[in-house]
């Protein structure tokens, strides 16, 4: 992976977002991975149990023995997917997935006694087929482990993750199979002030699982607040950290690594929260489809212009995308920075536009935005670039704001039900939006995605929206 990156030649500020991609998505091949030992696992516990079934009764013992296999498979599934057995770290190292799935498997075995016990006490079970079976199958799942190992190898890589090491000026750190690139060859600057750097950052930073910036110091606290907005474990060299013998970071060589940031959600819950995402979204656009027919004839017919109004918001990983909404401004007079918001007595918005806006209907298109995979049902709300509290813009109000990147914008969130909406006259406007955002941000469960979608019917229609 080193070599045909250090082969490239010098690179610059102008390279387009292709260009701008330094590794290949590896958490599809870590999915594939993640299958397969599922799949060996289940197959597993069923060859154990029916090899021991057959050897103690013959062929006459195999279906009670695929019974006992029955019993134990969606407990011990169940479990593992909980301790850790299909796992970055079990992909890493072999014999931790192994203790972990005979870990799970010991417990599902006591489960499924324990609930025999209490239902059919008086069950005559052979205990040398349960026992043996339950031994033969936990050899079987440590033995079709250590055979994956060749296809982790063939399908990840030696190191599993991308690791992404970013030199602006630090002391340089050394971590075998990390790709190294130089911030001043890619035109990467820690500046808060300009969304256009955020975004180049984040380009940089797709597909990427981990990344170390070594920097001067003072440069590591704006480093740190891109970071964390940026949805990946990012971490900073610090030497101090390493003579002070801190808690919890990493030493490399002579080098310490503070953690600055986390992505907020796991693998487990960004599904959940995607299937969820299409599901929903999939099915509302089928039922509002009418809706979404005469509501775009309509504004066709108001002024003969576009029906649908693009601009540029800035998203997941301060990545900017285009984002879609029911055209409800004349055409000559849009805004597509977002600079200026719309009041009550707005000029530039048309009769149908005025209705839209009102009942929140300009906002459907956005539903499209959630199948592409740049927003998602619930989240915080993407602002234009050019958005004003008072006369200062967003991130000038707060530095904290840049952290609400870190989760895929979303058509309604908690600030949004809470009713912090419309326009941001004042800095107070903002700051109780970035509040409510991050504090999504700490708790999320699809549960309260759920919850905030129910809370949004309520408020479609409000005194904020024109």
């Amino acid at each position: 992976m080193n070599a045909p990156l250090a082969a490239r030649p010098l690179l610059t500020e102008h390279m387009d977002a292709e260009e701008l991609l330094v590794a290949p998505s590896r958490e599809r091949r870590r999915l594939q991975c993640y299958l397969a030992m599922v799949v060996t696992d289940s197959l597993a516990i069923f060859a154990g149990f029916a090899a021991v079934g057959y050897l103690l009764s013959g062929v006459q013992g195999i279906p009670g023995a695929l019974v006992h296999a029955q019993l134990i498979l969606p407990i011990f599934l169940t479990l593992a997917l909980y301790n850790g057995s299909y796992s970055i770290a079990t992909l890493q190292e072999g014999w931790r997935g192994i203790f972990r799935a005979a870990a799970a498997m010991v417990i599902a075995i006591a489960v499924v006694v324990f609930v025999q016990f209490l239902i059919r006490p008086g069950t005559d079970v052979s205990r040398a087929a349960f026992n043996g079976g339950a031994l033969c199958a936990m050899l079987v799942i440590s033995w079709g482990r250590l055979q994956l190992r060749s296809f982790v190898a063939w399908r990840c890589g030696e190191t599993v993750i991308n690791e992404l090491i970013i030199d602006d000026g630090g002391p340089q750190v050394n971590l075998r199979g990390a790709i190294r690139i130089s911030a001043a060859a890619m035109g990467l600057r820690p500046n808060l002030s300009d969304p256009h750097a955020l975004d180049r950052v984040g380009l940089v930073l797709r597909n990427i699982d981990r990344v170390i910036v070594s920097c001067p110091a003072g440069r590591r606290a704006d480093w740190a607040m891109m970071l964390k907005g940026a949805n990946v474990d990012g971490e900073v060299l610090d030497d101090e950290v390493a003579r002070l013998g801190a808690q919890g970071a990493r030493v490399v060589g002579k080098h310490g690594l503070l953690m600055v940031s986390a992505g907020p959600l796991g693998l487990r819950d960004r599904a959940m929260k995607r299937l969820f995402d299409m599901g929903f979204a999939g099915c509302a656009i089928l039922a509002l489809s009418p809706l979404l027919l005469a509501v775009a004839l309509a504004v066709k017919l108001q002024d003969g212009g576009p029906v649908f109004f693009t601009q540029r918001r800035m998203g997941r990983g301060n990545r900017f995308f285009n984002m879609y909404k029911f055209r409800s401004m004349t055409q000559t007079l849009g805004d597509a920075t977002g600079s200026v918001s719309a009041s009550k007595d707005d000029k530039r918005i048309t009769r149908v536009g005025r209705f839209i806006r009102k009942t929140s209907i300009d906002e459907l298109p956005q539903l499209f935005n959630v199948l592409l995979g740049d927003m998602s049902l619930v989240g915080p709300r993407p602002h234009a670039t050019g958005s004003l509290a008072g006369d200062k813009l967003f991130w000038e109000v707060d530095s904290r704001y840049w952290q609400r990147h870190s989760l895929k914008p979303g058509l309604s969130g908690l600030a949004q039900v809470r009713g912090f909406r419309g326009a941001t006259d004042h800095e107070s406007d903002l700051v109780n939006r970035l509040q409510a955002d991050l504090e999504y941000l700490e708790g999320w469960t699809i549960m309260r995605d759920i919850q905030i979608i129910v809370l949004t019917i309520r408020v479609l229609v409000h005194d904020r929206a024109f």
